[in-house]
């Protein structure tokens, strides 16, 4: 599979080589780029777990070929499968790929064929989502993100991110304000970064500069990711996704959310319904070894929020465009 952009970079989030998977540690992005070796589904299942690799199109991509490995290496399919749908409770595309694998090996069907065709599935679907999603940017475009959304949180280019590399390379002269996403920073670490890799112009803001930027008017889109979408159209995605949703509904700026059609969740109805996923307090106190809050206060820290179909203004997907309304 070859996912060159228009701007001819390439960044992977993961690469499968000679039987053995291969993660770019996000957990070290900007300062280190280092790529980490798998073996066994224990070890897809750790990396998973303490996002080495994060976003639900990846960490789905990623499953499954964790599931390859475990069986190949003749551990019991169920328990296996068990061990890796465990590891992040919110991200619909882990569920869908870890499904795909069970079922292609009770049919006797060729495990590695299948996970490569569900990454090279993801891949074809980001392009897709991005040419839907570059007919409703507007030149000059002011446009904000949150969290990451790009090659590094899919099999390559990107969901949200990918719409707004599209309208780059379609000469839309846009500019990006991203959020830094707190507390993880996968904005400030992982959007600026691959921002900065293809030349697209773009500020980092802090989460709380958003409503402040929509009010002076310099915001004209808001596009996200999701990690869950249920058949009415509520959205699960990272945390600040639903208050960003209200500050672009207040002052009249569309709300664009990008996903696969992996990402809907057939068996939900409402977003009351998705588990939330809450992470360590300490994730919220501290990072890289920095501590910035006393240790013996308590923290809470919920990874992701539900943004109610009635503030979206349009759920992008592979298969077109889905206004909730």
């Amino acid at each position: 599979m070859t996912n060159s952009y228009n701007g001819g970079m390439e960044i992977k989030a993961f690469r499968w080589e000679s039987g053995k998977l291969l993660l770019l540690d996000q957990r070290k992005l900007p300062e280190v780029e280092e790529w980490v070796v798998l073996e066994d589904h224990l070890q897809t299942a750790q990396a998973i777990k303490d996002m080495m690799v994060r976003g639900a199109p990846a960490i789905g991509c990623v499953s499954a070929y964790g599931f390859l490995m475990g069986v190949r290496k003749g551990e019991d399919p169920k328990v296996v499968y068990e061990t890796l749908k465990n590891t992040r409770p919110t991200a619909y595309n882990l569920f869908y790929a870890l499904n795909r694998m069970m079922e292609a090996y009770e049919r006797g069907e060729d495990l590695e064929v299948t996970a490569r065709a569900i990454e090279e599935e993801d891949y074809l679907a980001n392009k897709r989502m991005a040419q839907f999603g570059n007919g409703l940017i507007p030149k000059n475009a002011k446009i904000l993100t949150h969290c990451n959304t790009g090659a590094l949180a899919t099999a390559g280019y990107g969901t949200a991110l990918g719409v707004i590399r599209e309208a780059h390379y379609s000469n839309k002269s846009i500019f990006v304000w991203v959020d830094e996403t707190r507390p993880y920073l996968q904005g400030s670490r992982l959007t600026a970064w691959e921002l900065s890799k293809e030349n697209i112009p773009h500020k980092i803001i802090t989460d709380s500069t958003a409503g402040f930027l929509m009010k002076k008017g310099v915001v004209d889109c808001v596009i996200v990711g999701a990690d869950r979408i249920t058949k009415r159209g509520d959205v699960a995605n990272k945390i600040g996704t639903y208050a960003l949703s209200v500050l672009a509904k207040v002052h009249g700026i569309p709300f664009y959310v990008v996903a696969p059609s992996s990402t809907i969740d057939p068996s939900l109805e409402r977003g009351e319904d998705i588990p939330i996923e809450e992470r360590p307090e300490e994730e919220v106190k501290a990072f890289k070894n920095c501590q910035f809050a006393p240790r013996e206060s308590p923290a809470l820290h919920l990874a992701f929020d539900i943004t109610p179909a009635e503030n979206i203004t349009a759920i992008i997907t592979e298969k077109g465009i889905w206004k909730p309304s």
